[in-house]
């Protein structure tokens, strides 16, 4: 899977630690996602979506054979 997690990001001007203490995870939790070492929950990946106004869908695709 991958995401536009970095670029949503870079667009509301907020760093990892910003993100993370606004869906209540760890700095540490966001770099894994961005960096496609981890996959976020269905809950925690609407977290997301709900800090940048997007749907889910706008900011994870799932990648061929996944």
């Amino acid at each position: 899977m991958k995401n536009r997690l970095r670029i949503e990001r870079a667009v509301l001007d907020i760093t990892q630690a910003e993100l993370a203490e606004r869906i209540r995870v760890s700095r540490q939790t966001v770099n894994a996602i961005e960096s496609n070492k981890y996959v976020p929950s269905t809950v925690l990946a609407m977290k997301i979506a709900r800090v940048f106004g997007l749907k889910v869908e706008d900011i994870f695709q799932l990648e061929e054979g996944d």
